[in-house]
């Protein structure tokens, strides 16, 4: 049996020499020879651009898309199947499955996902997607042009793989705006420091059942408050629920989650965390933070729930918007229909106060 290692070793690992196993890769590469090495996918349309039946570990997937239509990155979804199953263990907005929401291109780059020169427009995800016995990806277009797609699809072959690995996931999600109070309201909760009796109200950024390991998520927001005061729309605290509450992970806020301190407002890019996105003057308008566990896996047996507060005790009401990462054994609980794709579009920018 080929034991597929999954770890961040790389440059030890760059020694060892991996008997029976073999680097392949699919790409729309033109295969007239000519130098045409995209893919059309035409408005209101789907295309399989991987399709691969054996056994193996996709480590790598880069794309660049184009289209006249600006807002494309919200309105077309990729999905992924792995072996045998009929509902995808990916389906996402293509820009946000890359790591950065709001229909936006940023250069940022972190150890699992990147967008790069020019613009953001070079996508990369190394998450390591295992499979047994296939391994399918879909591009849905629900845009209102042609969509322009170049890619690869990296991925290593093997005799039979460890049933040790789970199987890679993630999925989107978008409350706009959360139900929050309104800002004087708000000043007088955070000055009570009024408990939150149940989070029930929080925003959730992904619950899964089954067992396996949350690896992380982005988190998009954009602030709805036109104000001179400050308007900082963090402070709330990440609470993640794990085997029916057996255990409870409870943090101190938004920017401590992140990784951050003290109201972010600066761009930073980090293997594990950042801001490719800190928002405009006094975090006005729209704002991404990203934090993956990769040497800190979160692990759950039974199942999950992971949220965070929009506000102290939830008293924000901005358009937020995510996206998780976790790896799980099969079956996985089936996804909630994604978002119409007038309900993914962005918001447009606040008036400047």
């Amino acid at each position: 049996m080929i034991k597929m290692k999954i770890g961040y070793n790389s440059l030890m690992d760059l020694a060892k020499i991996k008997k029976d196993v073999k680097r392949k890769r699919v790409s729309s590469y033109d295969k007239t020879g000519a130098n045409a090495d995209f893919i059309v996918v035409d408005m209101k349309n789907k295309s399989e651009i991987c399709n691969i039946n054996s056994t193996g570990c996709i480590k790598h997937i880069w794309m660049t898309l184009a289209s006249p239509d600006t807002l494309f990155l919200r309105k077309v979804v990729i999905r992924m199947w792995w072996d045998d199953e009929k509902n995808p263990s990916v389906e996402c907005p293509i820009g946000d499955f890359f790591g950065i929401g709001h229909a936006r291109t940023v250069n940022f780059w972190s150890l699992p996902l990147s967008m790069g020169p020019q613009d953001g427009k070079g996508f990369n995800c190394f998450f390591p997607m295992p499979f047994s016995k296939r391994a399918k990806i879909e591009v849905e277009n629900e845009a209102d042009a042609k969509l322009v797609c170049y890619f690869y699809i990296d991925y290593e072959e093997y005799q039979e793989l460890d049933a040790s690995f789970g199987r890679f996931h993630a999925t989107w999600n978008r409350e706009n705006p959360c139900k929050g109070s309104d800002y004087e309201k708000a000043r007088k909760i955070e000055k009570m420091s009024k408990k939150n009796p149940n989070h029930e109200e929080d925003y959730l950024v992904l619950e899964a059942e089954g067992e396996g390991h949350y690896v992380g998520c982005h988190l998009d927001i954009h602030n709805l408050l036109e104000t001179n005061k400050h308007n900082w729309p963090g402070e709330g605290d990440d609470y993640i629920e794990i085997d029916d509450g057996d255990i409870i992970l409870y943090g101190t806020g938004t920017e401590d989650y992140f990784c951050t301190s003290w109201c972010p407002s600066q761009y930073y890019c980090s293997p594990y965390f950042g801001i490719p996105m800190p928002g405009g003057d006094n975090w006005s308008g729209k704002i991404s933070y990203y934090r993956y566990h990769i040497e800190d896996p979160i692990y759950f047996h039974k199942n999950i729930k992971v949220k965070i507060e929009h506000g102290h005790n939830n008293q924000r009401s901005d358009d937020w918007s995510s996206t998780g990462y976790w790896y799980q054994m099969e079956p996985h609980k089936k996804f909630k229909p994604i978002l119409p794709v007038n309900e993914r579009l962005p918001r447009d920018e606040p008036k400047e106060l």
